[in-house]
């Protein structure tokens, strides 16, 4: 009874895959290419981690029951792999708690921000996309980015609870460069 206290949460396996997909879609190398251009830095693949991660979380939100315990689990599995990658990175034990909340905050936001955009029509998530990702005003910046995330929320609508759970998730190659 009392280790009941102290025991952990079991991971969920499907959470687990469902990160890892989501990991290999925000690495593409052509979201760091014309004419994405995310910039490839440690905050532009966290941009490309947490656009893909929300969208995700959105469409599982969205679905009825057990889908927003797998949004829940996924969201769980996402900041765990962050702290682990900031330790890796030679981050101190003292440090990590608070960039997790930082980098929690900063998630956040741009959630809120992307959510609101994704409900309007034209311009509105272009210049999100071009605030958040790329730091600049004109919304010409995030337009090609906006086009990527607009057919990954279509792949996503499209797919049922059980493509989440067991995968693959049907996320769209991003179009090259002609």
């Amino acid at each position: 009874m009392i280790f009941k206290l102290f025991s952990r949460k079991p991971r969920n396996a499907a959470a687990e895959r469902l990160y890892g997909e989501i990991m290999a879609a925000a690495r593409r190398p052509t979201l760091f290419l014309p004419p994405y251009d995310v910039p490839d830095t440690l905050e532009g693949r966290f941009d490309a981690l947490i656009l893909h991660a929300f969208l995700v979380i959105r469409r599982l939100a969205a679905l009825p029951a057990p889908a927003p315990q797998l949004a829940q689990d996924l969201s769980d599995e996402m900041f765990r792999a962050l702290d682990r990658a900031l330790r890796e990175m030679g981050v101190g034990d003292l440090a990590v708690p608070k960039r997790i909340a930082k980098l929690a905050a900063d998630y956040n936001g741009r959630r809120t921000a992307y959510e609101a955009a994704l409900g309007e029509s034209g311009e509105a998530l272009a210049a999100a996309l071009a605030r958040n990702v790329f730091g600049r005003a004109e919304a010409a910046a995030g337009a090609p980015l906006a086009r990527y995330v607009r057919q990954v929320e279509a792949a996503l609508e499209a797919a049922p609870f059980a493509t989440f759970e067991t995968g693959p998730v049907p996320f769209p190659a991003p179009e090259e460069q002609p």
